[in-house]
């Protein structure tokens, strides 16, 4: 079963470096802000400089959910597409065409994507801070949704960043997306008092 979902992951894989090799800066751009390091290092300072309530629960989403992303990893183990296609045999007769990435030879374990669980946790955080500001001041409910819809952007863009580079396959970074999204839900409900 997990043959087949791993060869109809790099069938994706070649699709989209096909398709959008043209804009291989912005993917490797886009896979170097998912990094978790950019909650701590960029996401954290901003929010916490303009609301500090919504900046500890950022920080405090990000340590968790990296933590937990790398429990979750060693649990799961999981396969990175580019070494898999050497390893699996699969691929003699038909080699797919990929291109290798420095980002590409991540050696832990892959599932889930860690740059899809943190930035979906962490961007559910700055997104619902943004819509309750922004709801509260103009009552509009399209202005309430347009955080979301930018939370969505990029989530989806740095799981095609992910997918594009070969540090991951579609099921692992949708896992990454949806573990992330329910965290950042969970956790930005209890964040620890007296730290907002």
């Amino acid at each position: 079963m997990m043959e087949t979902v791993h060869k109809q992951g790099i069938w994706v894989a070649e699709g989209l470096q096909d398709r959008l090799m043209d804009y291989e800066g912005f993917w490797l751009f886009v896979t170097h802000m998912g990094d978790p390091k950019a909650a701590f290092l960029l996401c954290f300072p901003i929010t916490y400089y303009l609301s500090r309530s919504t900046g500890v629960a950022v920080v405090w989403v990000a340590v968790i959910s990296e933590w937990l992303n790398l429990v979750f990893k060693w649990m799961l183990f999981g396969e990175r597409p580019f070494w898999w296609v050497g390893e699996s045999g699969l691929f003699r007769l038909d080699q797919p065409r990929l291109r290798q990435f420095p980002s590409t030879c991540e050696t832990g374990p892959g599932s889930p994507s860690g740059h899809a669980m943190v930035t979906s946790a962490v961007w559910f955080v700055m997104a619902t801070a943004l819509s309750t500001f922004l709801h509260a001041r103009t009552r509009s409910v399209v202005l309430k949704a347009v955080p979301y819809l930018l939370y969505l952007a990029i989530v989806v863009a740095v799981a095609v960043s992910r997918l594009f580079i070969l540090a991951h396959f579609p099921h692992q970074v949708v896992a990454g997306s949806l573990t992330g999204l329910t965290l950042g839900w969970a956790l930005s409900w209890v964040v620890p008092e007296g730290r907002r």
